[in-house]
């Protein structure tokens, strides 16, 4: 399983730099078709991205990122009032709750 980031390239250069490889810029795309391409791929385990960047999708693929268990997606950054914390998502995940 692998990590992947979706973003404008000022996101992306720091996962760049720590070695990422699936690593898609959309400052010349669009997010929404990089995102489903990325949800098709059966490498990928977690999926990372900017919280407004989620904000621009159609409510439909909010909702399916909102429901992926593979891969996981972790938003960062922006206002984050309808995201989950990483705690969340990795007890959506594994099925149990790892910090108790």
């Amino acid at each position: 399983m692998e990590i992947s980031v979706v973003g404008s390239s000022d996101f992306v250069t720091g996962f760049r730099l720590a070695g990422i490889r699936k690593v898609y810029e959309t400052d010349t795309t669009g997010v929404e078709p990089v995102v489903r391409a990325v949800l098709e791929d059966k490498d990928v385990g977690i999926l990372v991205m900017h919280n407004d960047d989620v904000s621009k999708l159609p409510e439909s693929l909010k909702a399916s990122l909102n429901a992926s268990v593979q891969p996981t997606v972790v938003t960062l950054g922006g206002s984050g009032e309808g995201s989950t914390n990483l705690r969340d998502k990795i007890k959506q995940a594994v099925g149990v709750d790892l910090w108790k």
